[in-house]
């Protein structure tokens, strides 16, 4: 009998070789039909897999993450089953579940091309396999073995490979006629699946290398039931309209040039307005909680990066070494700010009283993505982080974690993002090896994160293991409104740094300690922020933030003097417009304005400029009808209150 530790923390006996669907049968006949994975001792299982051993489990429902890979691993099987059916002879690259679906990356016969077409024909055979719910069986096969199996099918791309992995880890899985070298998990059958659909087609060079061939890569979706998969169809609709770089381009807010380079995003002077206000907003908030801003270079010396192991993490990722006239000299664009607020924090001595010691900067960081990767302003090689690191003593990092969350907390608030959800990564206590610190160290921390969220109000998923080498840290998933999930704030305890640099401050006692770094970031990048917000938003800002609030539309051009008077009038209130003085008729004006999304659209006629008012229009509700200039004033500021009270 093996013992089998529950989430709950109750435990039950089982036979050795008990499964997860034999489990979720001893507990939940209904829970039994909802699972569709589960983690053994943080590794994931498919349900069909033999227990040997005493173990802590957690099954996982479509619901849960682990749940969705499954689910969306076996569809992508699904599809490539469907396609070598359709079209016998496709050779098959990978398969892997994705955030939203999944995707297989295939060659067609010769003179084939896959076009949205075929759509209906895979989706039609991708559903009867589905209805077939065909088992689905995991292979342990030699490396011989499955080098014979693939060769034999001509499929160079699973041989390639094959020959790197090692023998005695190789694992096929099949069901129906479609069998795939696979580390899994996967569902028990097809069945589970009930709604499929491709969605989209594009090009992936094997591997990622520009060198390779290109290869067809399929994008496609499925759910436990149809009404999902039709409600994410009317989502996917939105989210084309909410598109960033859409809006972006309406909006005249950034702007990419292949002469520039890709993924180095041009701010437009919209956009530059936009991102300015944010970050003078967030500066504000950062100098009232004790925070001092500082500035680094856009380069640093290599070995700075090797001191603190981000040469050797993110070597590959980066842009090739800068070499200067000086023999043996070699700079690199920055890939993280953290070593640069390291040799600040060196700069001077520090005692016990000094700390917590916060500084804070909007650094701009360089990676190299691969073409493929960029998209739009959330995947790009050059962007700002919010960058801050806070330096203190084991005995404060409660208390700033905690200041720490209220001010996430509050920049969610103010900007709309009223649903999300936190994330506490902590270490795996069976293996310290991973880990750098002292075990003291590690409890005080975790316990503090821990602690300080709960204190907060935060219900944090505990996920064991997913630490970072060098500290525990909590993350902030926040959803939008198409609920979709995006990854915003986070924070990090980091004993790495302080122990790679010697860093240290004086200590009660007259001695020298190290101090415990904390790192942290709200927006996370100012490029991937704001296209977040602009989808979240749809690009209708909050009134604040709003690059221009107000346009005056003067009904001929007899009225632009009067528009240019108001104009000043609205500064002194600090109130950002300008004038449209085209020559078009004002219901052309009107539709053009609202289109750009402009929160506040002001008339100005013969009765406006007689009486010295305002025939005022909002976005999305129409005329609110004649005011003044002090009345209109009074009516922006009350809603930019409104909107940081709620």
């Amino acid at each position: 009998m093996i013992k089998i530790t529950l989430p709950d923390g109750s435990i039950r006996e089982y036979a050795s070789g008990v499964t997860g669907a034999e489990i979720a049968e001893s507990i939940s006949p209904r829970l039994a039909k909802e699972v569709l994975s589960i983690t053994v001792n943080s590794e994931i299982y498919d349900l069909s897999r033999s227990i040997e051993t005493d173990a802590h489990i957690k099954l996982h429902k479509f619901d849960d993450d682990e749940g969705k890979h499954a689910f969306w691993h076996t569809s992508a099987h699904i599809l490539a089953e469907a396609i070598e059916s359709l079209f016998p002879g496709t050779k098959f690259g990978i398969g892997p579940a994705i955030e939203n679906g999944f995707y297989y990356d295939i060659e067609l016969p010769e003179g084939r091309a896959l076009s949205e077409n075929d759509f209906a024909s895979i989706n039609k055979k991708m559903l009867e396999l589905c209805q077939q719910d065909n088992l689905i069986t995991r292979k342990d096969i030699t490396k011989a073995d499955a080098l014979k199996y693939f060769e034999s099918k001509g499929d160079n791309y699973k041989t390639e490979l094959i020959s790197e992995l090692e023998d005695g880890t190789i694992t096929l899985y099949t069901q129906g006629n479609f069998t795939d070298l696979c580390r899994g998990p996967h569902l028990p059958s097809t069945g589970h699946i009930k709604a499929i659909q491709v969605l989209s087609l594009a090009g992936a060079y094997w591997r990622g290398d520009e060198s390779r061939k290109q290869l067809t890569r399929v994008y496609g979706i499925s759910f436990p039931k149809q009404k999902m998969l039709e409600e994410y169809l009317v989502m996917l609709e939105e989210a084309k309209k909410r598109d960033h770089r859409k809006i972006g381009k309406e909006l005249e807010l950034f702007h990419f040039s292949p002469k520039v380079g890709m993924g180095l995003a041009l701010w437009l002077p919209q956009g530059t307005a936009l991102r300015d206000r944010l970050e003078s907003w967030l500066t504000g908030e950062l100098n009232k909680r004790g925070y001092e801003m500082v500035k680094t270079p856009h380069i640093g010396n290599v070995e700075l990066y090797k001191t603190s192991g981000h040469f050797e993490k993110y070597g590959k990722d980066s842009f090739q070494p800068i070499q200067t006239p000086a023999e043996g000299e070699a700079f690199m664009l920055k890939p993280m700010n953290c070593p640069h607020h390291v040799e600040i924090f060196k700069s001077k001595q520090y005692s016990y009283r000094d700390l917590p010691y916060r500084m804070a900067e909007f650094g701009t960081v360089y990676r190299y993505e691969q073409h493929g990767e960029l998209h739009g302003l959330t995947r790009v090689r050059s962007f700002t982080q919010d960058d801050a690191h806070i330096f203190c003593r084991p005995d404060q990092v409660k208390e700033e974690f905690k200041k720490i969350i209220e001010l996430i907390q509050y920049v969610f608030k103010s900007l709309g993002f009223t649903d999300y959800r936190s994330q506490i990564s902590l270490r795996d206590p069976d293996d310290n090896s991973k880990y750098i610190g002292t075990d003291e160290n590690w409890a005080k921390a975790e316990q503090a994160i821990q602690e300080a969220s709960e204190e907060m109000g935060l219900k944090p998923v505990i996920e064991t293991g997913e630490a970072a080498f060098y500290g525990p840290k909590l993350d902030f998933m926040v959803k939008d409104a198409l609920g979709r999930m995006w990854q915003l704030g986070t924070i990090q305890v980091d004993y790495n740094l302080p122990e790679r640099f010697n860093l240290e401050y004086k200590g009660t006692d007259n001695q020298m300690h190290q101090p415990i770094m904390l790192h942290r970031t709200i927006f996370g990048s100012m490029e991937r922020f704001v296209a977040v917000l602009i989808e979240h938003t749809a690009g209708k800002f909050p009134l604040w933030l709003t690059p221009q609030q107000v346009v005056l539309l003067p009904i001929s051009e007899k009225y632009n003097d009067y528009a240019k008077k108001v104009l000043d009038l609205l500064k002194n209130y600090d109130i950002r417009g300008q004038i449209d003085d085209r020559n078009e008729k004002i219901g052309r004006k009107i539709r053009d304005n609202e289109l750009k999304r402009i929160p506040y659209l002001l008339v100005l006629g013969e009765k406006e400029a007689e009486t010295e008012t305002l025939s005022v229009r909002k976005q999305g509700q129409g005329d609110l009808g004649a005011m003044s200039i002090e009345e209109f004033a009074a009516v922006i500021n009350n809603e930019i209150k409104e909107n940081f009270n709620n």
